[in-house]
């Protein structure tokens, strides 16, 4: 079975309010009154082809009588869409005359719609009406029932119903400081959601100003009464909710003494066997009563539909799905951090300190040589601890904007400074010059030594991170770039930094507890050097990755693949020659004998160099040079030549814009993939460049899909009038300066994902998902299986 999930928009601009009016025997008007936000505009029924999605109305249970009435609204000439347009804003109202049968007590409709702004169009979308049909006077009085009371039990739908009867009050805290009270009476099986309910599930409260104002300000999110949480089979998250009653205080604080009333607006979900959208007005009186004044705007949803098939948003099965890879993902990078530190110990810095330390430690540990072993062991956990507190402020970084770690790593001039620095690394390794921190820091952390017990052991941990720089900086330069360039960000910095800091630690743990071990160790000696000359040729080649980075998304065409594949070879073959004892550095000991190991090293990277070479090759069915695997994701796109150009993607026919692309898959009514990519991004290069080309996948790209390429990191400039200011998905905002920060956006509000490649599959107009989306995917057939079930998905909808 092929699940289909809804593309869901976040924002919702147009609310819908129902009303009915008898005009004869079973016949009725039914008013749809539609209002909407401030700068939005809702679409006439009558939009060109070509144009926007129209307003369109469907009755279930009734018979249309004539065309549905709509008011005359603003006709404008779109530049966007070139034609003629039609449009309502502020509120529309609309009036359908129908026939219903006898005994009919309500008329079940939806209304398809589509809603702009000056920036941006939103998807599509379908809502559920229902107009209740108002019974017949009866000839003598009935009493009034004093409560609403309806069992659901055989009716899958209802009209209008108030399942929360609301009352309000207003405690005076100081002269500027007031809690303004929100009692709800819910009716019996009705559950109202908490502000903190999950993501995914029915919507949460959210308390706001109702007008922009700065009279007053609301003091953080309002108190609430005790809370029920249960996992809900459906949504299959735990929510939270209130049951019978609660109680909100929200307290605000006066900018402006002389404000005598506020208003607040309340929006929610109350559900029952159906949901229902709540949104209440409430005026308090700072003085004297309490004024009672409520608007509820309810529109019934059926609860497999609100939002999304299954009340599942893209971004919730986004979130989950990236957790899982994440966590895969931290411990490679822990792993390389690990290997960075073992390099790190094969450097004249670190190395012979093992030695010297450990004896220490042993031979004056106080009074028991086990006091002496645990502070060795303390020394290495403490190694570690302040690598893991340089990892700290990205966190914080990463905390105030989700999007941050990818801006920086892909910052022009960020990545020049990277370039800059990584080759003051290199010659500092080569040996033209030492690479220190200031010789006052390492003053005052010797001081710190002197005060012992653990406090001086931390310090002793600090002054050797400090007096090992000139080795360690350029390994953890490496790290800090690698992991800003990445998705996983602040935390695959901290793993990484974590898998460093035990490499080095754990040498001085491992030989406190053993010191007989120490005999293996060789001795120091000029191979010590090598490593760190080995290190400054990865170095400078590493350093024209982040050149590239920064020509990829200025579009320079400084450093195409030619140049690079051209510089790397002569970093690698000049790696070899130095291990064949050809090239001579400054702190070079004679070479009186190549050791098997280093011959055997040299042969190695001159192999890679042969490797390299290759990459020269043409590709006859792309007419582009070979792609090399090993370096998917470092060098440039093969498509990015001098030589042999090409725009496309394996010869695909891509597009980077979203409107263009919705179009095409529109005339040749074919399924769209959206791909997030990027062009600093390594696993966006790993797809495109060695999964793309497999067999089945490039078929089904290039005959059954529109692919639509949108990169994130695109530093050109919109146009000004595009350059706008946008909500971000953990509130406040952001402004979108180049086409990188609209594409972004357009991830993380639609899809609440940040990371990159991500792929979409979407119906030919983009209103519908087809399977749930999926990230960096190696695995061709897992990949392969991917496009199919989509196509499937596209299949069952198109036989409908």
């Amino acid at each position: 079975m092929t699940t289909i999930h809804s593309f869901s928009q976040i924002l919702e601009p147009v609310k819908w309010k129902t009303s009915t009016k008898e005009v004869a025997e079973n016949e009725y008007i039914l008013i749809t009154t539609a209002t909407i936000d401030e700068g939005w505009h809702l679409y006439s029924q009558h939009v060109p082809d070509g144009g926007p999605i129209p307003t369109t109305f469907n009755y279930s249970n009734a018979e249309k009588l004539g065309e549905t009435k709509e008011p005359k609204g603003y006709t404008v000439n779109d530049p966007i869409f070139e034609m003629e347009i039609t449009y309502f804003g502020d509120k529309a109202q609309f009036e359908q005359k129908v026939k219903v049968e006898s005994g009919t007590r309500i008329v079940n409709a939806t209304v398809d719609f589509m809603v702009c702004d000056d920036s941006r169009c939103l998807p599509p979308t379908t809502v559920n009406l229902t107009y209740q049909i108002p019974e017949k006077k009866a000839a003598t009085k009935i009493e009034k029932p004093s409560k609403l009371k309806i069992d659901l039990s055989d009716e899958p739908t209802i009209g209008i119903l108030e399942p929360i009867k609301w009352n309000t009050s207003v405690e005076r805290i100081s002269e500027t400081e007031y809690d303004l009270i929100i009692n709800a009476a819910i009716e019996k099986d009705w559950h109202l959601y908490s502000q903190y309910t999950a993501e995914g599930g029915s919507l949460p409260i959210l308390i706001e100003k109702d007008t922009e104002t700065t009279d007053y300000e609301l003091v953080g999110k309002a108190i609430e009464s005790d809370t029920i949480k249960k996992y809900n089979d459906v949504f299959e998250v735990y929510e939270t909710y209130f049951d019978n009653s609660t109680t909100l205080k929200q307290r605000i604080i006066l900018n402006n003494k002389e404000v005598t009333q506020v208003a607040l607006r309340l929006t929610g979900q109350v559900c029952k066997s159906v949901c229902l959208q709540v949104d209440e007005r409430f005026v308090f009186s700072l003085e004297g009563e309490d004024i009672s004044e409520t608007t509820n705007v309810v529109n019934e949803q059926n609860p497999t539909t609100n939002n999304t098939l299954y009340g599942m948003e893209p971004g919730d099965v986004t979130l989950i799905e990236n957790d899982l890879k994440t966590s895969k993902s931290l411990w490679t990078i822990f792993g390389l951090g690990f290997l960075g530190g073992l390099l790190a110990l094969l450097t004249p810095c670190v190395f012979p300190m093992i030695p010297l330390t450990v004896s220490f430690f042993t031979k004056t540990g106080g009074t028991s040589k086990g006091s002496g072993i645990g502070k060795a062991v303390l020394y290495g956990v403490f190694i570690l601890l302040v690598y893991l507190l340089l990892s700290v402020p990205f966190h914080l970084l990463d905390s105030v904007n989700e999007d941050i770690l990818n801006e920086i790593s892909t910052n022009i001039w960020l990545n020049i400074i990277f370039f800059a620095v990584f080759v003051f690394f290199a010659f500092s390794f080569f040996g033209y010059y030492e690479l220190t921190l200031p010789e006052s820091w390492t003053s005052k952390t010797t001081k710190g030594e002197n005060v012992g017990g653990i406090v001086g052991v931390f310090f002793m941990a600090l002054t050797l991170a400090i007096v090992s720089f000139s080795c360690t900086g350029p390994i953890l330069g490496s790290l800090l770039a690698g992991s800003l360039s990445s998705d996983g960000g602040a935390w695959q910095l901290t793993a990484g930094m974590a898998g460093f800091g035990v490499s080095l630690g754990l040498p001085f743990a491992l030989f406190a507890m053993f010191p007989n071990m120490m005999n293996a160790l060789p001795k120091s000696g000029g191979w010590l050097n090598t490593t760190k000359v080995v290190l400054g040729f990865l170095e400078l080649a590493l350093a024209f990755k982040f050149l590239s980075n920064a020509d990829l998304v200025a579009h320079w065409g400084i450093l195409k693949i030619e140049a690079f594949l051209g510089i790397w070879i002569l970093c690698f073959g000049g790696l070899a020659l130095y291990l064949f004892g050809k090239v001579k550095f400054p702190h070079d000991s004679p070479i009186k004998k190549l050791s098997f190991f280093r011959i055997s090293t040299g042969v190695l990277i001159a192999a890679f160099t042969i490797y390299l070479i290759s990459g020269f090759r043409v590709n006859k069915e792309t007419n582009t040079f070979t792609s090399l695997t090993l370096l998917s994701g470092l060098a440039p796109p093969v498509g990015y030549s001098w030589l042999l150009p090409s725009t496309t993607t394996n010869n695909l026919k891509t597009f980077k814009d979203l409107k263009a692309g919705i179009a095409y898959a529109k005339e040749v009514n074919k399924p769209i993939m959206l791909d997030f990519t990027g062009y600093a991004c390594v696993n966006c290069r790993k797809m495109e460049e060695h999964v793309w080309p497999k067999q089945e996948i490039d078929y089904h790209l290039k005959n059954d899909y529109v692919v639509v390429s949108l990169y994130v990191d695109d530093k050109k400039e919109l146009p000004k009038a595009e350059q706008l200011e946008v909500n971000r998905v953990n509130g406040g905002t952001r402004l979108l300066k180049n086409y990188g920060h609209k594409w972004a956006n357009f991830q993380t509000q639609f899809f609440r994902s940040n990371s990159q490649p991500y792929y979409v599959l979407l119906t030919p107009d983009g209103t519908q998902m087809l399977g749930k989306p999926v990230g960096y995917t190696p695995d061709d057939k897992e990949y392969a299986q991917f496009l199919k079930s989509g196509l499937a998905a596209f299949k069952t909808i198109s036989q409908k």
